[in-house]
């Protein structure tokens, strides 16, 4: 009833391939975290450049006001010169 039990494999074979199978997972976490770090560096840089996009948004506005202001005094002028210089 109390027969021993006796195992087909080698210990020696199966330690091999358990420290295998541990490199292997150690590999694939290195890996990992390296991925994270890169994930890391690409949204700093998306930050970085989210907040020159904004710099440059607020300069292209400047720009509009003064392209209209500029616009407005040149009919300004225009107009100026055509009611006070006619010639009776």
């Amino acid at each position: 009833m109390n027969e021993p039990i006796t195992v087909p494999y080698d210990l020696a074979n199966i330690l091999k391939e358990l420290k295998q199978d541990i490199k292997e997972v150690n590999t694939k976490l290195e890996k990992l975290n390296t991925i994270e770090v890169k994930i890391a560096t690409l949204t700093e840089k998306v930050d970085g450049m989210d907040k020159r996009l904004e710099k440059v948004e607020g300069t292209q506005k400047n720009q509009v006001w003064a392209l209209i202001v500029l616009l407005g005094g040149a009919i300004v002028t225009a107009g100026w010169r055509v009611f006070f210089t006619v010639n009776p």
